[in-house]
């Protein structure tokens, strides 16, 4: 299948390597716990690779496992800034199988949701990971495939895939520069066969042949380092979640979603039972200061000039006030959360919620304010903008879609890179 979306205008002028054989074997995740980490120094040689794979999110990991699965033969890394894999908008997902019922029926999402949600079961069951099955409702649509899973679990099993396929990953590798490599070990009549180096803040590099791009929150900024242009860029909006106190939490017996805004990609708060048992309520969509910031007061100057200068951002605001309003007034006060969730449960009060946690959507923003809402994918032109595809947003239900997703890279790969 070739990628049926692309970034219209989108303009590309130049744009976790392991050791070589793999990973040894105390490198390998086991499922259920914490992956031991594989921190790589700068070697005596620059490690090439025939593909790197930039972030080691669900989409990153699950495109690796695609790519090496379907091409053996290729030599394939994967670079993760943070000194563990999918700690981020998987980590805190909120754990739910997507049936595709809630996006636009023609959409990508949607027609990627329920391939997607059909292929995640199939690997949960295959990998022998639970999950739990969501209840009937009253006066609703019942979605029977919709249930829950732990998608961080998921994540690093298809990172345990990728590496027991020979694949690389390397950790605490946060990319700084992406440039036409000057010197390359090893050439070929054509030239440079690793034309591509990726330098991360400590001064360590891997060379490479091509470059797919799956880097969630900062995929702006890498698209920008690579040469490509920056638009779509990215916003990011804090999801603040409830938790129903344990006695109250025999009120949820399945996910409950509200019929979602057509205005906004945000699906509105909703009740989602956790693998733990416990129930999560929310979440709300609030203007992040920080790009990973995931409480409150978390703040970065350079994000916030970013999300004010260069994005649409205050065009958004000014066509959407009152709604932006009720967000916030709604993250202050829990009084107003808990009256839109007794629409659902009568019988919840304020005393029956606690303050839970939270996640970072990495939101595509266009100049013009309008939120994208669609995945987008894209390349360039160049040295390395034809050897690069960078997956530029991928919001919810990308992990639900993760399989799907990386099903799509994997032959848009393929055809763009003739592999």
């Amino acid at each position: 299948m070739v990628l049926a979306l692309r970034y219209l205008g989108s303009a590309c002028g130049r744009a976790h390597a392991g050791f070589s054989g793999g990973l040894s074997a105390a490198c390998s995740p086991a499922l259920g716990r914490l992956r031991p980490l594989c921190q790589g120094g700068r070697g005596a040689s620059t490690r090439a690779f025939d593909v790197v794979i930039i972030g080691g999110g669900i989409v990153g990991l699950a495109s690796a496992r695609a790519l090496i699965l379907r091409h053996p033969a290729l030599s394939i890394g994967v670079l993760e800034k943070e000194k563990d894999l999918a700690i981020h908008q998987t980590g805190h997902n909120s754990g739910v199988i997507h049936s595709g019922i809630y996006y636009k029926p023609e959409s990508l999402k949607a027609k990627l949701c329920v391939q997607g949600a059909a292929l995640i079961y199939d690997y949960c069951n295959q990998k022998g990971i639970s999950y739990k099955q969501c209840g009937k409702g009253l006066m609703a649509i019942d979605c029977p495939y919709t249930g829950i899973v732990d998608y961080r679990r998921v994540a690093l099993s298809f990172a345990q895939d990728f590496e027991e396929a020979g694949g690389s990953v390397l950790t605490s590798f946060e990319v700084k520069d992406i440039e036409v490599a000057e010197e390359s070990p090893s050439r070929n009549e054509d030239g440079m066969k690793y034309p591509i180096v990726i330098r991360n803040t400590k001064g360590e590099e891997v060379q490479c042949q091509y470059v797919v791009t799956c880097a969630g929150l900062y995929s702006d900024r890498i698209s920008e380092l690579s040469g490509c242009n920056p638009d779509p860029r990215i916003v990011p909006f804090r999801g603040d979640y409830l938790l129903l106190k344990p006695e109250k939490c025999y009120l949820v017996k399945g996910n409950i979603y509200p019929v979602p805004d057509s205005r906004f990609p945000f699906l509105g708060v909703h009740f989602t039972p956790r693998m733990d048992g416990s129930i999560w309520l929310g979440p709300n969509a609030v203007l992040a200061f920080k790009r990973e910031g995931y409480k409150p007061f978390d703040f970065s100057a350079r994000d916030i000039v970013d999300i004010i200068t260069k994005s649409g951002l205050i065009k958004l605001a000014s066509q959407n006030f009152s709604y932006g309003v009720s967000e916030m007034y709604k993250a202050c006060f829990l009084s107003a959360t808990v009256k839109h969730l007794q629409k659902f449960i009568p019988e919840i009060s304020i005393s029956d919620i606690l303050r839970g946690p939270a996640g970072v959507r990495a939101q595509a923003l266009d100049q013009d304010g309008n939120l994208v809402e669609d995945f987008v994918f894209d390349g360039g032109v160049g040295v390395i903008g034809n050897r690069i595809l960078h997956v530029r947003n991928a919001p919810s239900p990308a992990a639900t879609s993760s399989l799907a997703i990386s099903g799509m890279i994997a032959d848009e790969v393929q055809q763009r890179f003739k592999l």
